[in-house]
């Protein structure tokens, strides 16, 4: 299991960042994700696989006036 944005997900080996994004259907275009406190670019979101027990924040950034 992991831990995405205080919730349990299940976990699989392999499960990459932006398969995780895809399933939780998290498309919102401006968004920060950060794997264990260490934020994680969007350019290496495909090839960057979630290990076990990762907790996984996805912020989504707004803005307005």
């Amino acid at each position: 299991m992991i831990e995405v944005n205080g919730d349990s997900h299940p976990w699989r080996e392999g499960m990459t960042v932006a398969e995780l994004l895809k399933e939780k259907r998290y498309t919102f275009p401006m968004k920060v994700v950060r794997m264990d406190g260490r934020l994680v670019r969007r350019d290496e979101y495909a090839r960057t696989s979630i290990p076990d027990g990762a907790r996984i924040a996805v912020i989504h950034l707004t803005s307005g006036g």
